[in-house]
Order: structure tokens, then sequence, then C-alpha cells
């Protein structure tokens, strides 16, 4: 299956959920409805498709937009060594998406990342908590309208044993 087949591909299989599709610099990128993400990944890593591999998944912030998140996903299939990067815009207001821990073990770590630092939700996530920052940081730090200098409240010292 040739890179811009699999574009084909989706918009026959998603009609409805396959929104806009593009393919700069000869790598094919699919802007998908939030709620059909978990549904439309699986049949990529299913049968002859075979985008076995979540290479990474991250969020981008863009605060002048309705939609101000985007997350985005590349997967990655052996056999013909090919690419694909899937987009899905979500509200400011109440940013969550599928987890799609289930179908890849990575995303579970790449999901929390994106929890801690962009305030995603990822529904049934198995263990959706902070990964790098502690349990009382206020906000999230990579989103763009996070104080640079911003104090956060201090922790109470643990005793010496």
């Amino acid at each position: 299956m040739e890179k811009e087949d699999i574009l084909t591909v989706l918009r026959t299989a998603f009609p409805a959920d396959v929104l806009e599709t593009s393919a700069p610099f000869g790598d094919p990128v699919a802007l998908v409805r939030p709620a059909s993400l978990l549904e439309i990944m699986t049949f990529l890593k299913a049968g002859p498709r075979g985008f076995t591999m979540l290479l990474d998944l991250t969020c981008v912030d863009y605060p002048d937009r309705p939609e101000r998140f985007e997350m985005v996903y590349h997967v990655f299939a052996l056999e013909g060594c090919r690419r694909l990067r899937l987009k899905a815009s979500l509200p400011a207001a109440d940013p969550s998406i599928a987890s799609l821990s289930g179908l890849w073990k990575n995303a579970d770590w790449l999901e929390r990342e994106v929890y801690d630092m962009f305030g995603v939700r990822f529904e049934g996530h198995p263990n959706l908590q902070r990964l790098f920052m502690y349990d009382g940081f206020e906000g999230h730090p990579l989103r763009k309208d996070y104080p640079l200098r911003r104090r956060q409240p201090r922790l109470p010292m643990r005793p010496e044993s």
C-alpha cells in the first residue's frame, strides 16, 4: 500500500470521521474526529494496514483557536516502512480523548506526559496521574498561557531517616 493510498483507505472507511487529509513533504496526515480516534487506530493497527507501532503522541496548544488543543499521533507500519500522522482537535474547556493504552503499551506513559504537561484527559486510561510534576503542582506548564514565573506551593520537607 502506497503512502497516498492509506489516506484514500481512511476516507473510504470513515467518510464522516476523517475531516481532512494532506501529504506535506510526502508524509500522509489525517485530521479525525476525536470521538472516532480509538476506532480508527484499531482499524489501522489490524489486518493488512499493519500500523503496528505507535511511535509518539503529543499535544500542541493553539490558544487562539476555539479547539485549542491538537493531539498528534505518529504510527508506523514495519512492512513497507510507512508512517502516518493523525491529528484530533480538542476544545479548551474540556480537553479529553480516548486512551490508546489498550492498543499500545507505550501510550500509557506518553498519555500521562500529555496529561501532566497540557491537562488533556484520556478516557479509559488505567493510571492517569502526573508523570513529571509532583501531585501538588498547580497548572500545566506546557500550556502557552502558563506564567513563566509562577510560584508553586511548597512541599513539606521529609524527615531524614
